[in-house]
């Protein structure tokens, strides 16, 4: 398939549905495109119908070829990982985060539509701590979630608000490069995962002769990345990374948990003394239309820094203390839930879905539909037996 049939495909699916998020190839299946988390089946000029393997793998090399020296990397992970994952431009319009992999031995593509713009810190409604975030000058700061739950976003937003700020040297290390940042104050040189170099611990490494700053780490894979991450923040850097996790607690345990029992000791004092900030995401629908993200943010205070030292027990968890944590900006995703149910955002099924402690958060939702003078319950029709005590004695 040339490039300009490819263009056309995408352009006409934007054009069916302009609020897409991500564009599916499926054998079997006709394109389909993802608007506010729905599947819905699109019918382009050049291809109508269901999608049969010849023209998805036709699509996929038209997009791997388009990588020019990266190529050969992008075939050899395709056939012996089952999967590669590609940067792709539509021109003047829009760039895409591709996946391409095998299933039940037939190809398959999905392509996630990223923003032409790289959304500010504010138009993304983020809490006003991420404003001291982009202030800080060195440490660890992680944003964790799964896939799809906006991590890149916030990264980008919080990487264009230092950029904005500060005359620093901003280098980034991406698999694929997704958002494109503009030179403004600082300086942002930006690095793809095998066309730059080969693995992000050796990226990272290489990253502390290249004078930088600020290090963002595209994704923390291993113990020799984080330790590398732990390494740079100790020495001056401001070291930002993402971590596919729940929430902010097992974030740290996931760290600790990738050493040895012999360096635990070691690795939470470290830990303790370099990280910063732990913010965890999650999108759901929103009540208006379109998707939402809840937060979990976790500020490295002397309670967190105890906690990562000695690690949980009984009421001492991360859950616990960033729950309490209010007076420095730290907040549950169930707080957070409540909060968005109480400004009409999402709905009520939506937040409890979406909630890690599903008691705490119905107690919230509760004492809010009390206020508004709501109903708390579903039961209806409940009836005193008020012969049952005289049947009883009869009996």
């Amino acid at each position: 398939m040339e490039r300009s049939h490819l263009d056309s495909i995408i352009a006409e699916v934007l054009q069916k549905a302009p609020d897409t998020s991500d564009i599916l190839f499926t054998v079997g299946k006709p394109i389909q495109a993802e608007v506010h988390g729905k599947l819905t089946d699109i019918s382009t000029t050049l291809l109508p119908a269901a999608l049969v393997p010849f023209q998805i793998e036709s699509i996929g090399f038209c997009m791997v070829l388009n990588k020019l020296s990266g190529s050969l990397r992008l075939f050899q992970d395709l056939i012996g990982n089952g999967s590669c994952d590609l940067s792709y431009d539509l021109r003047g319009y829009c760039r895409f985060r591709v996946n391409m992999f095998f299933q039940k031995g037939s190809p398959s593509l999905v392509m996630r539509k990223m923003p032409s713009q790289i959304p500010t810190l504010n138009q993304l409604n983020l809490p006003p701590l991420f404003d001291h975030m982009a202030d800080e000058q060195y440490g660890l700061i992680l944003l964790t979630g799964g896939t799809g739950t906006g991590k890149s976003t916030t990264l980008a937003a919080l990487i264009d608000a230092i950029n904005a700020r500060y005359a620093k040297h901003i280098l980034t290390l991406e698999d694929p490069v997704e958002f494109v940042h503009q030179h403004k104050r600082g300086t942002v040189n930006q690095r793809e995962l095998g066309l730059d170099f080969d693995q992000f611990s050796s990226g990272l490494r290489a990253a502390l002769r290249q004078a930088p700053k600020v290090i963002l780490v595209g994704e923390i894979r291993d113990r020799e990345t984080i330790e590398i991450a732990l390494q740079a923040s100790e020495t001056g850097h401001l070291v930002l990374g993402t971590l596919h996790t729940s929430d902010t607690g097992q974030t740290i345990n996931r760290i600790i948990g990738m050493f040895e029992l012999a360096e635990e000791r070691l690795i939470r004092q470290r830990l303790s003394q370099a990280l910063k900030y732990v913010v965890s995401q999650r999108l759901m629908p929103r009540l208006s239309g379109g998707r939402v993200a809840a937060l979990e943010i976790l500020v490295n205070t002397l309670r967190i820094r105890e906690l990562i030292v000695n690690g949980e027990s009984g009421e001492k968890t991360f859950y616990n203390v960033v729950e309490s944590g209010e007076a420095y900006g730290m907040f549950t995703f169930d707080q957070h839930l409540a909060k968005l149910f109480q400004e009409e955002v999402v709905t009520e099924e939506a937040a409890m879905n979406t909630a890690s402690d599903r008691s705490r958060l119905g107690q919230s939702i509760n004492r809010i539909k009390l206020i508004r003078g709501e109903k708390v319950t579903n039961i209806e029709g409940l009836e005193l037996d008020v012969t049952y005590d005289e049947q009883n004695s009869r009996a």
